[in-house]
């Protein structure tokens, strides 16, 4: 038999505060069977105790609430599966991430002695591209690099054109100084034609970074700080050379007459 149950007696029996009973019915992931026209007072069943104690569980585990709402009007077993087992997928690599910045600041507290990095000083010639740019905010730049680097490799292959180098980009001063900047996407081609730009030649300081993106600002730490030491920094963007899914060339503009 279903009983009809106040917001106070629902929340107790769910352990959903009444602040978050409203908020679900607000966004239309729980809706009460009554709703008082005059107070606008919520009722609920006791038939659903079990859906909001479900989405209790999900929330705890950081499930957006879109994905809630998907599992709990799936039409079948697998459509509800499915979602939260992608779910899960996205905290197991955010477990990872996790993980690996744990050990990552685990190390520098450690304080191991430093070691001059192992820098080369380079002269990049001036190089033909296809390139994109737009401004990007930090946070959000692994996600664009991915999608730009994509797309020109789409047009490289409608050009008919032929690969010169790995994959590139540029990041300007405003990147890392205000939080978003011009990014510049690029993939080196051989020969010339339509959408085919040249990037300047430039000197460069060079240190490559090898293992996961999350510990890639100890590079630019290691690099920055060799380039300060010798007095040789000079204006222009960060250039990075994508060598494989792991290996990447930071390239710091230096005054080679410097040196």
């Amino acid at each position: 038999m279903d009983v009809i149950l106040t917001i106070g007696e629902f929340s107790k029996m769910t352990y959903l505060s009444v602040k978050a009973l409203r908020h679900y019915h607000d966004v239309g992931l729980l809706t009460p069977v009554e709703i008082d026209p005059a107070t606008g007072y919520r009722r609920y069943a006791s038939s659903q105790v079990a859906t909001a104690q479900a989405i209790r569980r999900f929330r705890e585990l950081d499930m957006p609430i879109d994905d809630v709402r998907r599992v709990i009007t799936a039409a079948d077993v697998t459509e509800r599966n499915r979602v939260i087992v992608e779910h899960l997928e996205r905290m197991r690599q955010q477990l990872e991430r996790t993980q690996m910045s744990v050990d990552s600041l685990q190390a520098l507290l450690e304080g191991a002695p430093r070691q001059s990095p192992d820098i080369a000083l380079r002269r990049i010639p001036e190089t033909s591209v296809l390139s994109t740019v737009d401004v990007v905010e930090f946070d959000a730049c692994s996600e664009w690099l991915e999608r730009a680097l994509s797309d020109l490799h789409v047009r490289l292959d409608d050009a008919g054109l032929t690969v010169g180098g790995p994959d590139g980009a540029l990041y300007s001063d405003a990147f890392f100084e205000t939080g978003a900047g011009d990014v510049t996407a690029f993939l080196p081609v051989v020969g010339g034609g339509g959408g085919v730009t040249e990037l300047p030649a430039l000197n460069v300081a060079v240190l490559v970074h090898d293992g996961p993106f999350s510990e890639l600002d100890q590079t630019y730490g290691a690099l920055g700080t060799a380039v300060a030491e010798r007095g040789i920094g000079a204006l222009g963007p960060i250039r990075e050379h994508y060598l494989d899914a792991t290996t990447t060339e930071v390239c710091w503009p230096v005054e080679l007459g410097s040196a």
